[in-house]
């Protein structure tokens, strides 16, 4: 008890320095739990989406190909689409038509992707998580009638598109019946999308299928149902890897290992930080010692061991460390939540701020063994020193 009163009571002689020196062991920490608290947070925002449609398969004419990315193949015909819904465990498929279109409202024109679906089969492509902010969805017996993306409502026409109001599509007159929710995220695509009936797709997108949504009975059907359908495609096809069926099982999967590879970069990145804390730390300790290098000697002389004068100044950087990760911990709470806000209020992304307690955890016990290790050599200089020189040592 009296070395640790000792050693607190050294660090309060010399408050300025030591408080500088705990604010960057603070710094270092606060990034880490930050960084990482927004790290699990994106990766909760983008995977508890995807769970939604867990029961979904995504099938698509084409390939992935190294250096190229996806490429497209072609398009599927109705056949391909009754093939599927023959396979066992289907609960549902829909097709769906798509094509990038000229669009025009109140004379000002711009392009974007117009999607066919027969609105009987929404649900196989949605579910229940795309809903209508404004009017109705599509039905049947509509005829030149569209929904249209948030986005393209409110946000990227000068007049903002309203339920009644027309729009011509590739030339041709609409009238929105609906405007869709905000959605964000991984279905973000769908702000910038217009929906028209599957009718309607025919006549100015064409015959050929762009896309299949599969829903099935069983999710744990789902690799297996996959691999079936790929094979039925491509044998109506006649061409080998024609179709690529995607489930989001596989796709959560590939995402989780993407957001271990980031959360390793920011932790990398935060890290430097703490680098630049310790060799703070060191330094403090080592002017500490030369400050305090006849003090050392009285005390050797006094009767005062080695170890004795070792622990004190490993107890001083380990209580910077401490105070610092403590510190630093409450700084990284609170980033992380501001960070949050302002990715929130800035892109209209929400990314919650999730602490994981072994991330605190882990965050004081690095800053505790960075403080002590980059303690240790400054204390042994100390502990070495002769008790004559030190004595004699102004």
């Amino acid at each position: 008890m009296g070395i640790f009163t000792l050693a607190l009571g050294d660090l309060r002689e010399r408050k300025a320095r030591s408080v500088l020196t705990m604010l960057g062991v603070a710094v270092g920490i606060a990034a880490i739990v930050a960084l990482m608290s927004i790290g699990f947070g994106l990766k909760y925002s983008v995977t508890s989406q995807l769970t939604e449609m867990a029961d979904t398969i995504m099938v698509m004419p084409g390939r992935f190909t190294q250096g190229r990315g996806y490429v497209m193949l072609g398009g599927f015909n109705e056949r391909d689409l009754h093939d599927v819904k023959r396979i066992s465990g289907v609960r549902e498929a829909a097709a769906m038509f798509s094509a990038v279109k000229d669009v025009e409202h109140r004379r000002e024109r711009k392009l974007f992707e117009v999607v066919g679906i027969d609105p009987k089969e929404t649900h196989a492509v949605f579910g229940k998580i795309v809903k209508e902010e404004e009017g109705r969805g599509l039905r049947e017996s509509d005829h030149k009638t569209c929904v249209v993306g948030h986005s393209i409502a409110k946000d990227l026409f000068v007049h903002e598109i309203g339920v009644n109001d027309r729009i011509k599509i590739a030339g041709r007159t609409f009238r929105v019946v609906g405007i869709l929710e905000k959605q964000g995220g991984f279905r973000s695509e769908v702000d910038t999308q217009i929906y028209i009936t599957k009718r309607d797709a025919k006549e100015i997108i064409g015959d050929e299928i762009s896309m299949i949504f599969v829903r099935v009975r069983n999710i744990e059907d789902a690799e297996r149902i996959a691999d079936e359908i790929e094979e039925r495609i491509d044998e109506n096809h006649k061409i080998e890897d024609f179709t690529q069926a995607l489930t989001m099982g596989s796709f959560i999967r590939q995402l989780e290992e993407l957001f271990k590879i980031l959360q390793a970069v920011l932790l990398a990145i935060a890290s430097i930080s703490l680098i630049v804390a310790s060799i703070g730390i060191m330094n403090t300790m080592l002017m500490s010692v030369m400050e305090r290098t006849h003090e050392i000697g009285v005390m050797k002389a006094i009767g005062a061991r080695n170890r004795d004068i070792l622990t004190i100044f490993v107890l001083e950087s380990g209580i910077i460390s401490v105070i610092g990760g403590i510190l630093g911990m409450l700084i990284g709470v609170i980033g992380a939540n501001v960070i949050s806000v302002g990715l929130g209020s800035a892109f209209g992304i929400e990314i919650p701020a999730i602490l994981h307690a072994e991330v605190l955890l882990g965050g004081l016990a690095v800053a505790v063994i960075i403080g002590v290790l980059s303690g240790v050599y400054p204390a042994m200089k100390a502990a070495r020193m002769s008790p004559v020189e030190a004595v004699r040592y102004e």
